[in-house]
Formats: C-alpha cells, structure tokens, sequence
C-alpha cells in the first residue's frame, strides 16, 4: 500500500499547474519529509512545524481525504 508520501508524488510532472503539483514538488524536494508515515498527524504536525512551502492547511487536508478514498479503493 502506498505512503502518503508515494501518493503525493503520482501528481508531480502534471501537464496542470496547481497547488497538488507544486506542493508535491516541494514534498519532492524535501528529505526529511516523513516519507514512510501513513499517520495524519505525524504528517499533519510536521507540515506545521517544519516548513514554509505550505500556506494553507486545508490543502493537505484534502489531499489527504483523496488519499484515504484511493486507501480504501484499493482494499
């Protein structure tokens, strides 16, 4: 099953030129993202204390929700 982490990045290389793709792009870039975690609010805390390349929250919470219906799809 794939991490949060390896869900972000199938949206990197997008034709489209949105928030999903540059935040995954800036996932990309970062090495101490949480690669391996599954957990929100590991995920959710270190976006929080750890970086400036997110504005707003919300959009991880809804790439997460995308994340948790693709999860559960799969299952």
């Amino acid at each position: 099953m794939l991490t949060f982490y390896q869900y972000l990045l199938t949206f990197r290389h997008s034709n489209e030129n949105n928030e999903i793709v540059l935040f995954a792009e800036h996932v990309f870039l970062d090495h101490s993202f949480p690669k391996q975690s599954r957990d929100y609010h590991e995920l959710s805390s270190y976006l929080e204390m750890n970086v400036d390349y997110i504005l707003n929250m919300s959009l991880f919470d809804e790439i997460w929700m995308m994340y948790e219906e693709y999860r559960y799809k799969k299952n």
